[in-house]
């Protein structure tokens, strides 16, 4: 888990906790792309060229479809991870954060010498309750 670095949360129904949570530094990161390239869009990538990787594109340059499930939002930016690979997620929050270093190459943050990075932790057995009864696992 990120230091003593504040979450960020998009608005979530009251008692249902958030899929995807950001650092300070994430939200800061995405208003600066967003600043550069207009609307913005995350996908947690399964593997492949660029490994497991939240991956940050223009919105609309990344195409989504039925096999893809939005998690939530990042500041506005909508956060995305494939079906098949959510199954084995779903009971996991994803906290979005920014380390140092170089990122996937297909990913915007990739020139600033910064990479996107998922820290995640198991959702209580309350929260699961909570995702189950809003139908969102």
């Amino acid at each position: 888990m990120p230091g003593d670095e504040m979450l960020v949360a998009s608005e979530t129904n009251a008692g249902v906790p958030a899929q995807v949570l950001a650092t300070e530094r994430a939200v800061e990161l995405a208003r600066k792309l967003h600043g550069q390239y207009g609307e913005l869009m995350f996908h947690q990538s399964g593997g492949c060229c660029d490994g497991s990787s939240p991956m940050c594109y223009p919105r609309g340059e990344f195409l989504t479809g039925d096999s893809d499930v939005q998690l939530g939002e990042v500041d506005g930016e909508p956060f995305y991870m494939s079906k098949s690979q959510f199954e084995y997620w779903k009971h996991t929050q994803l906290i979005l954060d920014v380390v140092q270093g170089r990122g996937g190459m297909f990913s915007l943050e990739g020139p600033e010498g910064v990479r996107f990075l998922i820290r995640s932790r198991i959702f209580t057995d309350e929260e699961i309750r909570a995702l189950r009864t809003a139908g969102r696992i």
